[in-house]
């Protein structure tokens, strides 16, 4: 079984084009709750251009104890005028999973993980700062990269797999190499003994191929394609649809 965590940063991007508070972030994860979703997913950026701090509180808030608060965010950015800094937002809202990202502000999308080369340190600290306030840390990282050792010894429980790759080779017809990528970081994960997960760009069509080709997956966190399918199909029948998927 895998869960699904739905990630709702579109729902607040659709609202901060025209301003105002509709629609809301917290409405759409309550939503997808009702339907099912085993988790609700936020990427709260430093330039606030979709999920801001207060939408983080608003969401933590609503949320059941059976339904896991996952923070996507790099911890690296510092804090800067409406964004108090990704520790500060899990330390008020202790999500259940917090995971690394390390994105930068020009970047439209996550595009890339976490390099495990070069000096590590400062990582390392992140990582216990994290733990210390009761997270479960989850690193994002490239398909095919197997250098885990470092991330196991740091303290992270988790790696996040970047699916954008394969995604793309899905959508041409040609995910086999793709696909084994995936499978060999999960496996070098899982011999580490840290959970996987997955995320970015997964869809109805390419999902039950994904985890079909990389057992083990814990987590997978949806967001871009789920709401454009969801505006469609409706939001609570998009979401049924992924856990008839997932199985979680």
């Amino acid at each position: 079984m895998t869960l699904l965590s739905v990630n709702v940063n579109k729902i607040a991007v659709l609202r901060n084009s025209r301003g105002g508070l509709l629609p809301s972030p917290a409405a759409a994860a309550r939503l997808c709750v009702a339907a099912g979703a085993r988790g609700i997913t936020v990427h709260p950026r430093p330039d606030q251009r979709h999920i801001t701090a207060e939408d983080v509180a608003e969401i933590a808030a609503d949320l059941p104890a059976h339904v896991e608060f996952n923070i996507e965010g790099n911890p690296f950015a510092p804090a800067r005028a409406g964004y108090p800094g990704l520790l500060a937002l899990a330390a008020s809202a202790k999500p259940a999973q917090v995971t690394f990202v390390p994105d930068g502000d020009g970047q439209i999308t996550s595009d890339h993980g976490i390099s495990p080369e070069g000096d590590l340190s400062v990582l390392a600290a992140h990582i216990g700062a994290f733990k210390a306030i009761g997270c479960r840390v989850s690193l994002f990282v490239d398909p095919g990269e197997t250098r885990l050792e470092a991330f196991r010894q740091f303290g992270a429980d988790r790696v996040e797999i970047y699916t954008g790759p394969f995604a793309e080779a899905f959508e041409r017809g040609d995910a086999a190499e793709a696909l084994a990528d995936c499978a060999s970081t999960a496996a070098a994960a899982q011999a580490l003994g840290l959970g996987v997960n997955a995320g970015h760009d997964l869809s109805q069509g390419n999902l039950k191929a994904f985890l079909a080709g990389v057992p083990g997956v814990l987590e997978v966190s949806i967001g871009h394609a789920l709401i454009a399918e969801a505006l469609i199909d409706g939001l609570a029948e998009t979401v049924s649809r992924y856990r008839a998927i997932t199985g979680g």
